[in-house]
């Protein structure tokens, strides 16, 4: 008995001291990480919750600027047509913070079906976000296809 409460002590302790010293970038990093989460239940309306009602979006397969939780979905609503299975798989980020602001940018992966074979799409982004409260709100959002390298 003794031996399992030092245990559990032991585990609260490091849970606890785990989240005091997360900072501001590791909550953006995990912000963003529930993005790519949420982006892979392939649910437009859970995507959407994670973007402010003014956020801005360009969006990977889309040549128009979304503005609006309504026009965001949209556009969820068609990628996931587009791309049955979406998920996305981050690369490399670099993430500042500026007190209640924050920008992640870097590159992802997004992988998917088409014709019954999986596919890649490598892109680029740049997420802007904002701390309303304990969450980080995504206020901005760009992502484009990866170019391919000059020859």
């Amino acid at each position: 008995m003794r031996i399992l409460l030092r245990s559990l002590f032991s585990l609260a302790f490091i849970v606890v001291a785990t989240a005091a010293f997360a900072g501001p970038k590791e909550d953006v990093a995990a912000a963003t990480a529930k993005w790519g989460e949420t982006l892979g239940q392939n649910d437009p309306d859970k995507v959407v919750a994670l973007y402010a009602p003014d956020a801005a979006l360009w969006g990977t397969l889309s040549p128009t600027l979304r503005t609006d939780r309504t026009a965001v979905r949209d556009y969820f609503v068609g990628a996931f047509k587009v791309l049955p299975g979406l998920k996305v798989t981050f690369g490399e980020q670099y993430i500042r913070v500026y007190g209640n602001t924050a920008v992640n940018t870097g590159y992802y992966t997004f992988s998917f079906l088409k014709d019954g074979e999986s596919r890649t799409l490598p892109a680029r982004y740049s997420f802007t976000l904002v701390k309303e409260g304990e969450s980080w709100m995504i206020v901005d959002h760009h992502s484009s296809a990866m170019p391919s390298a000059p020859k």
